[in-house]
């Protein structure tokens, strides 16, 4: 019954909130909050359980209600009914706010359960020890020791700096690539812009484990870039050094992620201000020195978020290296990866994936605050 009392309220509700002074929607408006009176007394029944909020009283008596609201001048005389759809509206408005409220609170804390649980379990699995076959769950920070102490286990340290210095090698080749691309799109492309966007972004569609073995393909042995090289006479034998090594994998990932960086950078340079280059032309800027300052400063915040979205996820790769990299292309991700399957050793795999976080996050910290991303964003706004 509760429920069909809000049900209706909310019926009447939206009728008041469609009220407005022509005489056919105040007819309309009357002949709806007639119901009020027994709306509202069904909703009160249901509403003695739930405290309402201080700005509206709970009503317990319909006559005081409607005496409350008398004094107002409105196009309906019948204070009575009027009285008693306007606490249903306050009403329906206390429970909805209630229900959008636990939707949002519910949705939240779902999406922090969603990314805080498995890094929590990450955190507390890192301060344990793998003991043979058994799992010491008693505190100890040696996971830790070993992973910062390059005297003895430079390992780690060396890959990650490796992994860093690779993963920024391949963002300044997507930076570099896409943002041509998303100039081209902002400023030269008219018409069908949508379609544009399509046509750039479908060969992404391809399973990123297809697009990796295709670069193994190009760059193999007998690939497509060897062969050529031989049909032209250019070479006698086919170049072993362009597959198993950093390069390899640095021009694999900048392709990887292109289209990641091409969106968010096209987003940007489409908000500019046109007038604003109008303006640069007239003062007598030609198209460098209009492009270096006026285009590039407001397109850096977008030109700093594909750098973030390709730069972090790159740094814990582990596909790419193991496919083209060869030993002398992995990285980071390789050794968490190992340490989590065939060395069975998941809290020290645990303890090198929070260090590579924790320094990652650092030197984008750092990074952010020395070029000044909140007064660029600030400039941008």
């Amino acid at each position: 019954m509760k429920n069909e009392a809000h049900e209706i309220v909310r019926r009447a509700a939206q009728a008041l909130y469609e009220l407005d002074p022509t005489p056919r929607s105040r007819w309309e408006a009357r002949r709806v909050l007639k119901l009020g009176a027994p709306i509202a007394l069904l909703l009160f029944a249901g509403c003695s359980n739930y405290s309402m909020p201080s700005a509206t009283p709970a009503p317990t008596d319909i006559q005081a209600v409607a005496a409350s609201v008398s004094a107002i001048d409105v196009p309906i005389k019948d204070y009575y009914t009027y009285g008693t759809a306007l606490a249903a509206k306050n009403c329906v408005g206390w429970f909805s706010t209630q229900i959008a409220g636990a939707s949002q609170n519910s949705a939240l804390a779902s999406e922090l359960g969603l990314l805080g649980v498995p890094l929590l379990a990450l955190i507390v699995l890192s301060f344990w020890t793998q003991r043979d076959f058994t799992l010491d769950t008693s505190f100890t920070l040696d996971n830790y020791a070993t992973f910062f102490d390059y005297p003895h286990s430079p390992i780690y340290i060396v890959l990650l700096w490796r992994s860093i210095l690779m993963s920024a090698t391949a963002t300044v080749a997507v930076i570099l690539l896409a943002y041509p691309v998303a100039y081209f799109l902002a400023f030269r492309v008219k018409q069908h812009k949508l379609v544009w966007i399509i046509l750039i972004t479908v060969p992404f569609w391809i399973s990123y484990l297809l697009r990796i073995f295709a670069w193994k393909v190009i760059l193999g042995f007998n690939g497509v870039i060897n062969s050529g090289l031989i049909a032209l006479g250019l070479i006698n034998k086919p170049l072993e050094f362009l597959l198993y090594n950093p390069t390899a994998v640095t021009i694999t990932l900048a392709h990887a992620w292109a289209a990641y960086a091409i969106l968010p950078i096209y987003v940007s340079l489409e908000k500019i201000d046109r007038s604003l280059l109008e303006a640069a032309t007239d003062l007598g800027d030609g198209p460098v020195k209009r492009f270096l300052r006026v285009t590039l400063p407001l397109s850096a915040p977008g030109t700093i978020a594909a750098a973030l979205l390709v730069f972090i996820p790159t740094v814990g790769d582990y596909v790419t290296p193991t496919l083209v990299g060869g030993t002398s292309g992995i990285m980071i991700g390789n050794i968490i990866q190992s340490l989590f399957g065939k060395a069975s050793n998941a809290p020290l795999g645990a303890a090198v994936s929070i260090g590579m976080i924790g320094v990652v996050t650092l030197l984008v910290c750092a990074l952010l605050r020395a070029i000044g991303y909140r007064r660029i964003k600030a400039r941008e706004i």
